[in-house]
């Protein structure tokens, strides 16, 4: 089998805008199904060989579909992706605060679904798509899709307000209720949550949910022997039982059976990843 996976420091113009960039290529692997998890950042995809099969998307009523490049909003239950035992592409990592300014809409009107990226940045996105799969080396794909990023990339930046609840959220680790949230950027609880969810496709307490959620999935991808109550509680899980629910509820799976179901990708340096891990 062969697994490679190029991380990419993201081009000064960028950050803010695009937290990673990875490239990856597997090959020899078993046919089976990914889980494109929740996570607290959007994803897009650019395939270098097939394009992404995506059997079910986070949002049920979306039919599936395949993707040369792919679009994924932020979500609370997973995707499911095909794959025929080899996969090669690209894979960035867009903030939800910074999708109004590279892609001219709130992360918002992208929520729970899917979309193929020229239906969202159009003749930019045909071409970035273009110029990446035309590229011979993983800097030049990388120069590639950065180039055409900070083209689209223009002004509109989230509520201060908005801005600040999303900062406490994930500096918190997901921890702080939203009512001290809300309390804190000086809003109401529910002119918070209205405004919140516009922006970044989540209510509040569903970001906490995801943040916490993500930091536990990095966290337990990288421990070779799993102790899940440790893992609960340093994650601000109630106990090992409230881990157990959060974890079925955003992945479909227990914590163990997702990590053995994941074996043999790898996310974030760690057993477990695959291309849409966050779509």
């Amino acid at each position: 089998m062969t697994s490679e996976f190029v991380p990419h420091r993201v081009h000064p113009a960028l950050r803010g805008l695009v937290a990673d960039v990875v490239g990856y290529r597997q090959e020899g692997l078993p046919p089976g199904t990914h889980r494109g998890l929740p996570s607290p950042t959007l994803t897009l995809v650019v395939t270098l060989d097939e394009p992404l099969d995506v059997a079910a998307h986070p949002d049920p009523a979306q039919a599936p579909g395949r993707y040369d490049a792919l679009l994924g909003g932020l979500h609370t239950t997973p995707a499911l992706i095909r794959h025929p035992g080899r996969q090669t592409g690209i894979q960035l990592s867009l903030t939800p605060l910074g999708t109004r300014r590279l892609l001219g809409v709130p992360a918002g009107a992208l929520a729970s679904v899917d979309v193929d990226l020229a239906d969202v940045l159009g003749p930019l996105g045909t071409e970035l798509v273009e110029r990446v799969r035309a590229a011979t080396t993983w800097d030049a794909r990388f120069a590639a899709a950065g180039d055409v990023l900070r083209r689209a990339a223009g002004p509109g930046d989230p509520a201060p307000e908005v801005a600040e609840a999303w900062r406490l959220t994930v500096a918190g680790g997901g921890r702080l209720r939203v009512a001290d949230v809300a309390r804190r950027v000086g809003w109401s609880e529910r002119h918070l949550t209205a405004r919140f969810r516009a922006e970044t496709g989540l209510a509040p307490k569903e970001a906490a949910r995801v943040v916490r959620f993500d930091r536990a999935r990095r966290a337990l991808a990288r421990r070779p022997r799993p102790d899940l109550a440790g893992l609960a509680a340093a994650a601000g899980y109630a106990d090992q039982a409230h881990l157990t629910r959060e974890w079925r509820a955003l992945t479909g799976l227990p914590p163990l059976r997702w990590l053995a179901a994941e074996f043999g990708f790898v996310q974030d340096g760690a057993p477990a990843r695959g291309p849409g891990s966050a779509a």
